[in-house]
């Protein structure tokens, strides 16, 4: 069964300008989260007021009807401003991008997801980040559903999620178990919370650990199993819809720290010309990261098949992105200099943040490895 979703009202321009409304009023309290390791609660507040939040949601459903080269432009933008607000959205963004792809298949439980996404505020996070393949977290089958136990990390947005996207092995560890995917509310009996979240970068995101203590969860709450050890099902569905959002967000990080150089070597009376050139190389580098990105998604479209040449087309113009903005920040603290260096400049901050960008799956090793792969195959 598919859908017709109508996608009307939201422009490229539009998703830009929400989320400049939401950086703008954010961002004063970028440095205090991040020397606090605070959670990012202003920019939360103003995603939940602009909008911002249920901007995939399709419109005959409450939202603002974006895709995903609107959700990515919208993200890279607040990236400018804040990384961990960017970051944190996210994870948010691109599971209502996956129920919109579940919404079309006609999936049980995508549109009432979506229509709580707009008109009930609800928020998503997903432990995809932990879990990965192998999930450690156990799952006993008992009378209506399954019982879950186990420990969950890297869960941004933990502090005001209403429910996480996770996973649990069913059965013993190896090749003759299943996993079962399913969103299960963080009030549930059984769930609680651990502050972790003290890290080199991303630190306003509170990706704290969660605790699932004999959870129950009801049958009709998986959304999809697969083989163990396997990226497929519903967890490829999710890595080829999380990697451009994810590669938008780091690039915006990698933007707004050429911005801050080409405002402090615009300052200077006699810019060097090492400056000028390092100016222009993270100009050329953003622009063709950005072409890549832009290719890919045009590439897979907005119902993207979960197969391994969607994934390697995201996961391509990812692995690029984030290892392209890892160098521009750090051309841009070159360009800058001993200023760079001190805690009260952006550039610092940038440095820490867009480091996070090559641990998220697909790793940049493991894209390599994907591609080579599929080449042998061939």
């Amino acid at each position: 069964m598919t859908t017709t979703i109508t996608r009307s009202g939201i422009t490229d321009e539009d998703a830009i300008a929400l989320a400049t409304e939401v950086g703008r009023r954010c961002a004063p309290m970028e440095a205090d989260h991040d020397r606090e390791a605070t959670f990012v609660a202003e920019a939360y507040r103003a995603m939940a007021e602009s909008g911002y939040l249920r901007m995939a949601v399709p419109a005959e459903l409450g939202g603002l009807g974006a895709g995903m080269r609107q959700v990515v432009a919208a993200e890279h933008e607040l990236a400018r401003w804040s990384g961990s607000a960017s970051l944190a959205a996210a994870m948010h963004l691109y599971l209502s991008l996956v129920q919109v792809w579940r919404y079309r298949r006609g999936a049980p439980g995508a549109e009432a997801a979506l229509h709580r996404v707009a008109t009930e505020g609800l928020i998503m996070a997903t432990s995809g980040g932990s879990d990965w393949v192998s999930p450690t977290t156990t799952a006993v089958e008992v009378e209506g559903g399954f019982r879950f136990s186990g420990r969950k990390k890297f869960c941004s947005q933990a502090p005001v999620a209403t429910v996480i996207s996770t996973s649990a092995v069913l059965g013993e560890p190896g090749p003759d178990a299943e996993v079962l995917h399913a969103g299960v509310p963080l009030a549930s009996p059984g769930i609680s919370f651990v502050e972790t979240w003290d890290t080199l970068g991303m630190r306003g995101t509170a990706s704290n650990d969660v605790i699932f203590d004999d959870v129950f969860v009801p049958v009709e709450r998986i959304m999809g199993r697969r083989p163990y050890g396997k990226l497929a099902g519903p967890l490829l569905v999710a890595v080829i819809h999380f990697s451009p959002v994810g590669a938008g967000v780091y690039l915006g990080i990698a933007s707004g720290a050429y911005d801050e150089a080409r405002r402090v070597v615009a300052g200077r009376s006699a810019p060097s010309a090492a400056a000028v050139r390092q100016l222009g190389e993270m100009e050329a580098r953003l622009r063709v990261a950005r072409w890549a990105l832009a290719a890919a998604i045009d590439e897979i479209g907005d119902d993207p098949p979960a197969d391994t040449g969607a994934l390697s087309a995201v996961a391509t113009a990812k692995r690029h992105a984030v290892l392209e903005a890892r160098t521009v920040v750090d051309l841009a603290m070159e360009a800058v200099g001993g200023p760079a260096f001190f805690r009260a400049s952006p550039l610092e901050r940038a440095y820490r943040d867009v480091r996070g960008g090559p641990f998220h799956p697909l790793t940049p090793e493991a894209t390599l490895e994907l591609i080579g792969s599929a080449a042998l195959a061939r």
